[in-house]
């Protein structure tokens, strides 16, 4: 099962290519990941790195719960892939992010990659320099949703 976990400062070139951190690379060679979808997270400002297989996944799920024939579920489904890129690492480990999706998300040529679950988000480095949310509310929210009691 893919699992990323790491917060990890990059550069983005001239181009918009950029290195996938080595631990990263090395977790999607392993398990014999060929690609990557991209796309903007639907809440944060950042992008988002689907593995192959994950990506399927999602795309599965999102179809499973959605009907072909509800006009505007289908637009939800069409708007979900309207914004994924496939993208190929290079034989050094680098991919391409095409510069609209730098642009959506502020991304100039510093970049934070970060290890979420089975997926890679982007993040402009001043992106995450704040906290997402601030200590005590963390602590009181995953205590909430975590139970206090055992």
């Amino acid at each position: 099962m893919l699992q990323f976990l790491g917060n990890i400062e990059a550069k983005a070139d001239a181009k918009g290519r950029i290195f996938i951190p080595a631990i990263f690379r090395k977790r999607l060679q392993c398990e014999g990941e060929s690609f990557l979808v991209l796309r903007k997270d639907i809440f944060q400002n950042c992008l988002v790195l689907y593995p192959g297989s994950v990506w399927e996944n999602e795309i599965e799920e999102l179809r499973s719960r959605l009907s072909k024939w509800n006009r505007e579920q289908q637009q939800i489904f069409r708007q979900f892939v309207l914004d994924a890129e496939r993208l190929e690492m290079d034989a050094n480990g680098r991919v391409l992010i095409p510069k609209r999706y730098l642009q959506m998300v502020s991304i100039d040529t510093d970049v934070r990659f970060l290890g979420v679950d089975n997926t890679i988000e982007l993040w402009a480095k001043e992106g995450l320099e704040k906290p997402l949310v601030e200590p005590d509310e963390f602590s009181s929210k995953l205590e909430e949703l975590m139970g206090s009691s055992l």
